[in-house]
Parts: structure tokens; sequence; C-alpha cells
């Protein structure tokens, strides 16, 4: 039996300059965090050669072409296990339309547990790449490529896209008393909403030729956030995060919506001076920056959604059991 672990992610800056129909013309970057909640993947072998698979539903297939989860099924194929074992899933969130990175986070980590069960050892970055591979060329998904890596590297992480397709990951160095600072001026609440964000990313991926200044302008915020973290000038990443959302809702239609506007309006009447919505929009998470010396009121605006406690996690996705007879 092998379990993996594998982070979710809070996306800061930068989103929308991952897609590659942007950066191939001008490059990108992003800057964004694990969290230290998770996706687990669950593999062992079986005595039959039939395979079964636990999410919010179950199958029994006789072959990887019956297998209805697609990311399964893909990564099946990819790594070439292609009977006899039983997979499951387990996630420490709402497992659709959490804004936090779910769908790429379960691809690593099945990727992860897949290679581990055949015995073979693979970089973070092949984890990456083949994550990529499976959601945006063989799935078609219209997503950018920010949330397999930062779930493969784990950490707070400045990657950028190269023009070229070649991406680059590097560690945003700060002490770990530092790090708890960050953390505690951070809040993640969840809107009540979930929702496809499919629809808003097919927008936004479809706007990209005519939002170029918009993109440009929200990479530079990402590249100016990370210098002010190496700064210490946490105020100025909750102005950023602000200026950040201003920019992002230009992106596509769907972005925000009359319920995502009211929980901000509070937040920032309370005292927050910035935040966003984690993905790509209209409803799951919502990150809000505020001073310490504000949270309880920031919290007391927003009673009547759930706060999701989190910590800024170090470690990407890694193997937690491996138990082999």
């Amino acid at each position: 039996m092998i379990i993996t672990q594998t982070p979710l992610r809070i996306s800061l800056f930068g989103g929308g300059t991952d897609f590659p129909d942007y950066f191939v013309r001008e490059g990108g970057c992003v800057l964004s965090s694990a969290i230290d909640k998770y996706i687990y993947v669950i593999i062992k072998e079986r005595f039959d050669d039939r395979i079964r698979i636990g999410y919010t539903r179950t199958e029994m297939v006789e072959s990887v072409d019956q297998v209805q989860h697609e990311l399964v099924r893909e990564t099946l194929r990819l790594t070439g296990v292609t009977k006899g074992v039983e997979i499951a899933t387990m996630a420490d969130i709402p497992s659709a339309g959490s804004g936090l990175g779910s769908s790429s986070t379960v691809t690593v980590g099945l990727l992860n547990a897949m290679y581990t069960y055949l015995g073979q050892s693979v970089t973070v970055e092949q984890l990456a790449r083949q994550a990529c591979q499976i959601e945006i060329e063989t799935l078609g998904k219209p997503i950018g490529l920010q949330d397999q890596y930062i779930a493969a590297y784990g950490n707070l992480r400045f990657i950028e896209f190269s023009r070229n397709g070649q991406v680059s990951v590097r560690s945003v160095a700060l002490d770990e008393s530092v790090k708890r600072r960050l953390n505690e001026h951070l809040l993640l609440f969840y809107t009540g909403v979930a929702r496809q964000s499919s629809d808003v990313l097919t927008e936004q991926k479809a706007n990209i030729a005519e939002r170029l200044d918009v993109l440009r302008a929200i990479k530079r915020l990402a590249i100016e956030a990370t210098e002010r973290l190496q700064g210490g000038d946490f105020d100025g990443i909750g102005e950023l995060l602000h200026e950040g959302w201003l920019l992002k809702q230009q992106l596509a239609s769907g972005v925000s919506n009359g319920t995502i506007s009211e929980i901000y309006a509070a937040a920032r009447k309370a005292g927050a001076l910035g935040g966003k919505i984690t993905g790509a929009g209209g409803g799951g998470f919502f990150l809000i920056y505020c001073p310490r010396s504000r949270r309880d009121d920031v919290r007391a605006a927003l009673h009547g959604l759930r706060e999701l406690p989190f910590s800024l996690e170090r470690d990407g996705s890694k193997v937690i059991f491996n138990y082999r007879r």
C-alpha cells in the first residue's frame, strides 16, 4: 500500500499569466504557496485483475479504458499501471470548486503514488510536467501551469514561465519566523458557493488577446509582491492584493458576483487591506489580508462564512506510507 500527501495552494499573484496562450507571447510569472491542507491518494494491489476506484463514487472496472474518473484514467495510462489495483482519494476540503487547485493536486498525487507503486523514482519536475501534460494536452482543460508546479514543489514559490515553454521554480527566501508573521495576516473563508471553474477559465482564455495590458499589470504585481515580501513589507502585500483583485475581475465576467462583492466589501470595511478569490472565480475560497490587530473584526464581519485555518506548507507532494510485502 502506498499513500501520498499532496498540498493544496493559495495563488497570491500572477494568476492568468501562467496560461500558455499568454506566456508564449510575453512570458509569465506567479507567486504562489502550498498550504497545510492536502489531498491523499491511496493505491494498493488487488488479488484479481480488476481496477477499483473510490472517490465521491465507486468504480469497479475491467480495464483502464472503462475508468470514468478522467484524472485517474489518464495517470494510469501514462504510468503504465493497467490492472489489479485499488485507488482511493480523500481531501481536506470540498472536492469540487474550491479554488485551491484541487484537480492539479489530485493529478500530482496520483502520479506520485503510481510511480512509487511501480518502484520508480521520479523528480518533482517530472511530476509537475506530466500533470500539465495530462490536464492541458490530453484532457484539454483551459487552465494554466502554476497549480501542478506548486503541488509538486510545495513551499512559497516564484514560478516563471518562459516564452520557449521552460518553467523555472525558485523558493522565496524568508525566515520561518517571517513566514509565520505573514501567515498571521492571512485569513481564508469559504464563500459557500461551489462553482465549475471551466466556464470562467474558458472565457478568460478566450479573452487573453484583448486583455494583454491587464495581464502585464498582473505580472508586474507578482514581481513587486515578491520584492516586498523579501523586504518585510507585509501591509504592502495587502495593498497589492487589492490591486490584483481589481485587475483579475477584468479577465472574465464570472470572476466575481454579488455575493463575492458583498463578502469583500464587508471585509474591507472591517479592516482588511486586500483579498482575492483563490482560484478562477465565481466561488470557492476567498483569501483576506488584514493587519493582525483587525483579524477579530474581519472574522466578526464574515461570521456567516466558514473559516479555514491554515498554515503555509514547506513540502510538496510526498509519500507518507510505503508498505510492500
